[in-house]
């Protein structure tokens, strides 16, 4: 049993986000303990690991097998698909997945190492992920969720931004008019899209041979394009320098490797920081509070990474 004690701080900071994190959070250790039971597992040490909205339990099988237990948030729908999406790669260039329990938002994942990319320097971590596009990027099954869905609604509401927001109002009209010619563009969907894929969500197989494998996958039937983005705004301290010259020298090394087509990358990314942007302000809004020192930041982050690629 796991007690509510003993869930990580950093992953119970996340009740902070509104009523729908907490109720979640609430019933978290009675959801790992069921899943525990109903697979006949047993955990694997003390120690508890977590992302942004997961919790990771290491475990063992019947058979003494090493994996993972993983029990995601499941107040959206942004993750509602990563079964389905580890079910169609089956192991190529991600995590296997070994069962599943959608309804509770659960997975039995084979146990990875935990060395991630930030364990290489950037421009081999660059040139991991751009390989892992091509073997990630196989056709969507029909019923995977479609990025147009997602997009068309983001679009509405950063439609509704206020314009005494911290963010351009020029940025806001391009990511606009962008996206909305996204939604209308029928190369918007038909490959499986990560949509997460940076650093910290490549970990290193367990066999030694240097092979590496996403995890956490947001999947949805969507545009190769639509990708690079988290591989530009995330550790952007990783390297001495100034921001817009390593989120440059990312992307182009990021699109020359995957063979994609450098004006429609911009595109995306352009479109998806200025989203990025929005729903810290949203949050915020939602909460009834100020936008905090972490939020201007993280907006700061936001603009610099598309004002990079623009210019």
């Amino acid at each position: 049993m796991i007690s509510a004690a003993a869930i990580p701080p950093g992953l119970a900071a996340q009740s902070a986000l509104g009523p729908a994190w907490e109720d979640w959070l609430r019933r978290l250790p009675a959801t790992v303990s069921a899943l525990l039971d109903a697979w006949e597992l047993r955990r694997d040490g003390d120690e508890l690991w977590h992302g942004f909205e997961s919790l990771v339990v290491p475990v063992l099988g019947r058979n003494g097998q090493r994996a993972v237990l993983k029990v995601a948030f499941d107040g959206d729908d942004e993750g509602a698909q990563e079964a389905l999406g580890l079910q169609h790669w089956a192991g190529r260039g991600a995590v296997r997945m070994l069962r599943a329990d959608p309804r509770r938002r659960g997975l039995l994942l084979e146990r990875l190492e935990r060395t991630d990319l930030t364990s290489v320097d950037d421009d081999e971590a660059c040139q991991v992920v751009a390989d892992l596009y091509g073997a990630l990027h196989i056709p969507a099954p029909g019923r995977m969720s479609l990025l147009t869905t997602h997009l068309g609604r983001w679009l509405d509401r950063l439609a509704g931004m206020p314009r005494d927001a911290p963010v351009p109002r020029r940025f806001v009209e391009q990511a606009l008019s962008l996206g909305r010619d996204l939604v209308t563009d029928p190369a918007t969907v038909g490959v499986v899209v990560h949509g997460d894929l940076h650093h910290e969500n490549v970990l290193a197989a367990p066999s030694g041979d240097r092979r590496w494998l996403a995890i956490d996958p947001k999947p949805m039937s969507g545009d190769p394009h639509y990708e690079p983005a988290p591989m530009l705004w995330n550790l952007l301290d990783r390297r001495r320098g100034d921001s817009r010259h390593v989120i440059r020298s990312r992307f182009h090394t990021i699109v020359d490797a995957a063979g994609l087509d450098p004006d429609r990358a911009r595109d995306w990314v352009i479109v998806r920081m200025i989203l990025n942007a929005h729903w810290a302000i949203e949050d915020a809004d939602r909460m009834s509070r100020a936008l905090t020192d972490a939020d201007h930041e993280w907006i700061t982050t936001c603009i610099t990474v598309a004002k990079a690629v623009i210019e």
